[in-house]
């Protein structure tokens, strides 16, 4: 079983971004670990229930950059770079996904920016074992729906025992994932490399938090505390 120390929450700061301490948290990774925690089966109902009408798109193939913090990339060549930096379970990541989120997927299929998702996962082992869903989708051609359904359906509690093997793999199953291949591949944790080499890039990024977007290189330095839309397309034009 993968252990992972949970990170202390800032007390002061940006209210709307994660902010951990890197020196405090320890990620230890086990392999061919196997994540069984079991969440409450009505809750869990009533979550999938929202991904009910939810529709995948065309398969997009990505690649890991392994020089990159093992960023799972689309368009690597495109003229214009956005690194996101986030954590399945971080509350205001699902915040900035549901104001930018479908913009970013635009960029994406249209291919009119390299955009790299590094899956980070500080927040204890739910993290850990969403981040290896992740992979295992990108590996299908299906990180972007993986992505947008897994904030979909966020437990308001972190590591509440909803992120379990089951539940990653149902939730997959509403994004076009229904392969034996992502289901070994999500209860075998087949993508715990990718995850620890992920988490442990934020020191040399010097990133602090989550959600943190770079825009070729610049970390992006929002003026509002709320995630305008806006202001993150008119962020990456001036990029």
């Amino acid at each position: 079983m993968a252990k992972q120390s949970k990170a202390t929450k800032s007390s002061g700061g940006d209210k709307f971004t994660r902010w951990l301490v890197i020196g405090m948290v320890t990620l230890v990774v086990a392999s061919g670990a196997i994540f069984s925690v079991v969440g409450e089966k009505s809750k869990a109902n009533e979550s999938f229930a929202i991904l009910s009408d939810f529709k995948p798109g065309p398969t997009v193939v990505s690649t890991v950059d392994e020089a990159n913090g093992a960023g799972i990339t689309f368009n690597n060549g495109a003229a214009k770079t956005i690194d996101i930096w986030e954590d399945p379970q971080c509350p205001v990541c699902n915040t900035f996904e549901q104001a930018n989120g479908e913009f970013i997927d635009e960029l994406v299929r249209t291919k009119k920016a390299n955009v790299v998702y590094h899956v980070v996962s500080f927040l204890g082992n739910e993290s850990v074992a969403a981040a290896n869903a992740a992979y295992c989708a990108a590996d299908e051609g299906r990180y972007l729906d993986f992505h947008k359904a897994m904030y979909l359906v966020q437990p308001v509690l972190e590591n509440s025992g909803f992120y379990s093997t089951e539940n990653l793999i149902k939730i997959g199953s509403y994004a076009g994932l229904t392969t034996q291949s992502f289901s070994d591949c999500v209860t075998k944790g087949s993508k715990l490399d990718k995850v620890k080499a992920a988490y442990e890039s934020m020191t040399k990024y010097n990133v602090q938090g989550t959600p943190t977007v770079f825009f070729n290189g610049k970390k992006w330095e929002r003026q509002n505390n709320a995630f305008l839309p806006s202001e993150f397309a008119a962020a990456f034009e001036a990029s």
